[in-house]
């Protein structure tokens, strides 16, 4: 099997997927995980980033709750200046 790289956007997804992780495991679950939260993890996931991943790799981000036992209920953009939000739940 090759190895094939990586593109900048899937590693962003994955890291925008690993701080989400990180503050469910801190947390515990339910919970709603807003911008300024995982700004805080990781200060290149910036609004914009954070919107086209989430559209983007929506199936890898799933796939990488999934695998630590979560489960992503819902996210909201609400548009620019209005904020995003997470929620993230234990999966069944």
């Amino acid at each position: 099997m090759a190895f094939k790289a990586k593109s900048a956007s899937e590693t962003k997804a994955a890291d925008l997927a690993a701080a989400i992780v990180r503050i469910a495991d801190r947390s515990g679950v339910p919970l709603g995980i807003g911008v300024d939260a995982l700004r805080q993890g990781n200060p290149r996931l910036t609004p914009l980033a954070i919107g086209q991943m989430f559209r983007r790799h929506r199936d890898d981000l799933e796939a990488a709750l999934a695998d630590r036992g979560y489960t992503l209920v819902g996210y909201a953009d609400r548009g620019p200046g209005r904020g995003m939000e997470f929620e993230i739940a234990a999966a069944e």
